[in-house]
Parts: C-alpha cells; sequence; structure tokens
C-alpha cells in the first residue's frame, strides 16, 4: 500500500462494479470516491503469461493472477473493486467462463486486492479461501481496519473456507500451498504452486507486500507483535520455494506489467525479505528516534 490518498469518515463505497462497460486496456478506470489511487493502479492490462498455467490479468501496477488448470481455473487477488468487469472479461479472453473459475484465493485483505472479490464470486462458481484474521477484514469491507480504520473500504464478501497455516488447496495438477506471514495484516499470506517455463519445471511463489505504510511500530496497542511478527515472516519467506517471485505491486518483485509481463530484474524470495528488513528497520528507527526526542523534550 504505496502512494495512497484517502478520505476516513462514514464513505459510501458500493462501486458501480457491476455497471462498467468495456475499457481500453490502456484508459484508467475511474477513482473511488473514497480511495484514490495512482492511475496505473487503475490501468488495465490484456492478460499476460507469466509461466505456462500462470496469468497476469489486472492492472499496470497490481497483480492479479489467473492459474489455469485442467479442472478449471484460480484467481489470485483482483486489485482496486473496480477492476471486477475486466477480470471476467480477461478471464474470457483466455477461455475461462465464469463458471470454470474454482476458487479464489487473496493476499491480504486491502482494498487494492481484494477490491473486487464479491463481485467475482457473485458472478462466478468460485469459493473464496481466506484465514480466519483476514476473513473479519473481508466481512467487514474492510471497516475497522488496524492501521486505515474505515479508510479502505470495498464491498464485503464471505469465505467458504478456512484455511490453516500450510494448508494445500488442490485443482487438477496443480497444488497451492498457503503460508502465513503476518505483518503488512495480521492475515497476510504467500502462496507457492509448481509450473513450468521455457520446458522447466519451476516453484512459482506469490508473497504479500512487507510494507508498514504510516504504521506505528511501536507501542501499537492494537498489533503488539508487529515487528516480531515481521522478523518471523522475513525467515519464513527467504525459506520458501522460489525460482519464480511475483507480488501484489509488480515493481517489488522487478516486474513490469505493459504489453509484455516483463522482469526487469530478477528478485529472490530471500532479497525481497532483506530488502524489506532493511526498510523496516530504517522505519523502526525513526520511531524510535522521534520517542527519544519527545521524552527529551519533557525532561
Amino acid at each position: 500500500m504505496r502512494r495512497l490518498k484517502h478520505r476516513v469518515g462514514l464513505l459510501p463505497l458500493l462501486v458501480s462494479v457491476f455497471f462498467l462497460s468495456a475499457v481500453s486496456a490502456e484508459t484508467a478506470l475511474p477513482q473511488l470516491q473514497a480511495y484514490e489511487v495512482p492511475a496505473d493502479w487503475r490501468t488495465p492490462v490484456k492478460p499476460l503469461q507469466i509461466a505456462d498455467q500462470t496469468w497476469q490479468i489486472g492492472s499496470k501496477s497490481l497483480t492479479a493472477l489467473l492459474v489455469k488448470t485442467g479442472n478449471g481455473a484460480v484467481l489470485i487477488d483482483g486489485g482496486m473493486p473496480q477492476m471486477a468487469e475486466h477480470l471476467l472479461s480477461n478471464m474470457q479472453a483466455l477461455d475461462v467462463a465464469p463458471e470454470d473459475l474454482k476458487w479464489i484465493l487473496h493476499s491480504h485483505g486491502h482494498a487494492d486486492h481484494a477490491g473486487p472479490l464479491a463481485a467475482i464470486k457473485n458472478a462466478s462458481a468460485a469459493r473464496i479461501a481466506s484465514n480466519a484474521e483476514s476473513s473479519r477484514l473481508l466481512a467487514r469491507g474492510g471497516a475497522g481496519d488496524l492501521h486505515f480504520d474505515d479508510g479502505l473500504l470495498f464491498p464485503s464478501v464471505s469465505v467458504d473456507r478456512y484455511l490453516q497455516d500450510g494448508e494445500q488447496i488442490v485443482l487438477g495438477e496443480v497444488t497451492f500451498t498457503v503460508h502465513f506471514i503476518p505483518g503488512h495484516t495480521p492475515g497476510s499470506m504467500a502462496w507457492t504452486w509448481r509450473d513450468s517455463l521455457n520446458g522447466q519445471e519451476i516453484d512459482i511463489a506469490y508473497v504479500d507486500s512487507l510494507t508498514a505504510p504510516g504504521y506505528q511500530l511501536i507501542g501499537n496497542v492494537r498489533y503488539p507483535n508487529i515487528v516480531a511478527d515481521f522478523h518471523r515472516s522475513f525467515d519464513r519467506i527467504s525459506a520458501l520455494p522460489c525460482d519464480l517471485l511475483l507480488t501484489p505491486h509488480p515493481h517489488a518483485s522487478g516486474w513490469t506489467y505493459g504489453d509484455k509481463a516483463l522482469r526487469k530484474k530478477s528478485v529472490s524470495c530471500s532479497k525481497y525479505a532483506e530488502n524489506a528488513q532493511r526498510v523496516l528497520q530504517e522505519q523502526l528507527n525513526k520511531q524510535e528516534q522521534q520517542i527519544r526526542e519527545i521524552n527529551d523534550n519533557f525532561d
């Protein structure tokens, strides 16, 4: 969650997802009144092939993955709420009808990734799988977020299958394994599965954001173990099977989405965790310095 602008309050956010007409892949979809984001977060892309069975079908700067199997397809994340019709259109372009979508998985319950999941679920045969932490945020449509309160609302959606850490979802020949990596949210998740690329079997890891944008890291009564959770998650991510890393915000893993999905630089899971750990420590050091300065003023 970066470069966001939101207005906090009681916000009408029953977005007009169901009334969007077809939009050019180069035209940014409308802003939401309550949660404004950069245009490239809302600019659709055509289906972009990542691996033999894995496709990016979201926007230029938000990942939404479609994994096709012999028994149907799986969607992982969706982007902003106004992306629903675009996602369904891209699925159709890949010969995936709404009834062929069997599962919806996700990284965490913020509006820029879980926004259209309710609309996709309603339009398809898909079931949503999530963990207990994220399921509560999905059910509230983002309300009462630990860090953003009611600033990132989206259409609420119910979970059909509650996951335990390390649990697997099998569809056709593909097995998806969930890994709990709390930090960005208490319910943050990574997903791993096997695919093939250029004739080689590979392990794909889709790993949630590792940022703490504006978060209170010290003395956070609503999330007192946030720093410890981040550090445990860094260790877990470094150990994931990870020949190819994908992230909800593609630039974090070296990807750009345009006419093609290009891996501008190779970022391993361990490097991704290392980079995030360095940034978190800098943020922590800054907050500690601010606390010392406040205490010095009272001495």
